[in-house]
């Protein structure tokens, strides 16, 4: 098929000078312009060195720049790993652990397993020792990959299991320790534990203790080759083992095939097609949701499929903004906390920069989002006011970003109409279980079914709602509402910002540190009605609002058991917690209601 076409000539003056040649071509395909080669493709070697997988490297304890591992290097390293599996005597078919927080040994682990048709089983890097246990014995690993400052855990537990058996026995062990019947799992004999860094002598001697060989991560990749050959992989072959995060009680495994994996992995092109576009080789990806949630697996193979690059957060929250800024990706992909936390601090600085900056911000602010309420792209609806107004905001998330992703709970409405004006990108929600039709035929998602439960006169209550209504006061930070089918009302636990506990205890001469603070009586109740206040202002009935509150001083955290890895509330060990706090709450409530009636 011919790509030029030949364009008739208008008639000309008979003094008109006439070309030289026959008529003129062009190229159909040339309608917009010559394609243009990226500045940083000099060569075809350097796209064959397309970067794929970068860090930020620590010299002298500081951060510096992103450095990346190119297409062909993590390849290679995938094919060695594998291979080394094989030689410890993993099969296809056989479950490898994957134990730590996001990084390149994490995807190349994850690959190196891919390519040898066998099944990974992801722990979260914030399970406690009991949960890693319980994983690790239930989905039978043999071989367990983990991130360096994880070896201690996970060796100390090996050595906890009578590990005397003969070579290659299977080894008995009761998971919990009140288990009436034993699981039948670690293969010591085959197994080893590969560090995603380094090991030290002594890990290596207390590893020899329970029979199991513990290696670095370059060590471990000297046993195999690249010119391994690799098995038949099929559609129906188990690819991972998603365990949850422990929201409910003891973790629980989902098997997913190659074939639900893939699907995903194409729905999310499709996606992204219909949405904005599709990932191409100069997109970066910021990888910060947790790669044992199978959101962000799906998000990072199908960056990988298209050639883009990813880059890991440096797994402290404290520096996610310098490493989004650093980094400044096109893709972000967040949880719903992060996102609220973001807008509070941007929020807030709006508000004090003064009456005039905060006028013209409303303005722009509204004539940008009824510009996407009437269907413009993002890229139409205030160019101007991107420029000058929210370019700045942008620049949190490193200036770049064109999509953003939410996944793990549901993101607060208002947060997420804030940040698809303010960041002048698309911003997309990954979440799921209990749903609500609007009279516009449309359908919103509002909860999940284990999170609705009935009060004892019958009403129901969705939670998770609650608690984003009552989240947009900006007196605090997190709060776990909680109500049983045995009471009338709802309660309570808030962790207040701690500014806010000391402009309250400066208007009412009171003193004392923050925790004195949230123990006085006055200081709850003023909460109390602020949080009633925004119940009210956004519409929730009677029955939603709350009849009282504990002011918790210290953050929901994982070292207590409290959130999920994806920062999602752990309600029955909260309530497991805070269980005398609750039955006080309800006692003080009731004594008020009496009082009242009296």
């Amino acid at each position: 098929m011919s790509v030029y076409t030949a364009e008739v000539e208008p008639a000309r003056a008979a003094t008109e000078e006439r070309p030289a040649a026959g008529p003129a071509y062009r190229c159909i395909y040339a309608k917009n312009g010559l394609t243009g080669v990226p500045d940083a493709i000099q060569s075809p070697w350097d796209l064959f060195s397309i970067p794929m997988l970068g860090r930020r490297q620590i010299i002298d304890g500081e951060a510096g720049h992103y450095e990346f591992l190119s297409y062909k290097e993590v390849y290679d390293s995938a094919l060695r790993v594998g291979s080394a599996i094989r030689s410890r005597g993993v099969n296809p078919g056989d479950r490898c652990g994957i134990y730590g927080c996001n990084c390149p040994e994490w995807i190349m682990t994850m690959e190196a397993c891919n390519s040898q048709a066998m099944t990974y089983v992801p722990l979260y890097d914030t399970l406690g020792a009991n949960a890693v246990e319980f994983i690790i014995n239930h989905a039978e690993v043999s071989i367990v990959f983990v991130q360096e400052k994880k070896i201690p855990a996970v060796l100390f537990m090996m050595l906890s299991v009578n590990a005397s058996a003969d070579s290659g026995m299977l080894i008995e062990v009761c998971l919990p320790k009140n288990c009436d019947h034993p699981l039948r799992c670690f293969k010591f004999g085959s197994s080893a534990v590969v560090s995603f860094g380094n090991v030290s002598s002594l890990q290596k001697k207390e590893a020899q203790e329970a029979n199991v060989s513990c290696f670095s991560w370059e060590e471990f990749a000297q046993l195999g080759t690249v010119d391994c050959q690799l098995p038949l992989r099929r559609s129906t072959d188990i690819c991972t083992i998603m365990y949850t995060s422990g929201t409910t009680g003891e973790p629980k495994g989902v098997i997913l095939k190659n074939a639900a994996f893939l699907a995903e992995v194409f729905s999310m092109d499709y996606l992204l097609a219909e949405t904005d576009k599709s990932a191409t080789t100069e997109d970066v990806y910021f990888s910060f949701l947790p790669l044992a949630h199978i959101f962000d697996q799906i998000m990072e193979t199908y960056c990988l499929s298209k050639g883009s690059s990813i880059g890991f957060w440096q797994g402290d929250i404290r520096y996610l903004i310098e490493d989004l800024q650093e980094l400044k990706p096109t893709m972000f992909c967040g949880v719903p906390r992060v996102f609220d936390r973001l807008y509070t601090g941007i929020v807030a600085k709006i508000t004090s920069s003064g009456s005039l900056r905060k006028s013209l911000f409303d303005y722009a602010y509204s004539y940008k989002l009824r510009n996407l309420e009437k269907g413009l792209r993002q890229d139409e609806a205030a160019p101007l006011l991107d420029k000058f107004v929210f370019s700045k905001i942008k620049q949190s998330f490193g200036g770049r970003v064109r999509i953003m992703f939410s996944g793990g709970a549901p993101l607060p409405r208002h947060v997420e109409e804030f940040l698809r004006v303010t960041c002048c990108c698309v911003l997309v929600q990954g979440y799921g279980d209990i749903g609500e039709l609007q009279p516009n035929g449309a359908m919103k998602i509002i909860d999940r079914k284990k999170n609705i439960f009935k009060l004892s006169q019958g009403e129901y209550v969705a939670v998770e709602n609650l608690e984003s209504v009552y989240s947009r006061c900006p007196l605090i930070t997190s709060i776990w509402v909680y109500g049983n089918s045995f009471e009338s009302f709802l309660v309570a636990v808030v962790v207040p910002e701690r500014k806010a506990v000391e402009d309250w205890a400066a208007e009412n001469n009171e003193t004392g540190d923050c925790k004195t603070l949230c123990n006085n009586a006055k200081a709850r109740k003023y909460f109390l009605d602020e949080l009633n206040s925004t119940g009210q202002k956004h519409k929730l009935r009677g029955f939603e609002l709350l009849r009282a509150v504990f002011l918790e001083p210290v953050p929901f955290d994982f070292e207590r058991d409290l959130i999920t890895p994806t920062f999602k509330l752990k309600r029955p060990q909260l309530l497991k917690y805070y269980k005398e706090r609750i039955e006080e709450m309800y006692t003080e409530a009731k004594g008020v209601m009496q009082n009242g009636c009296k």
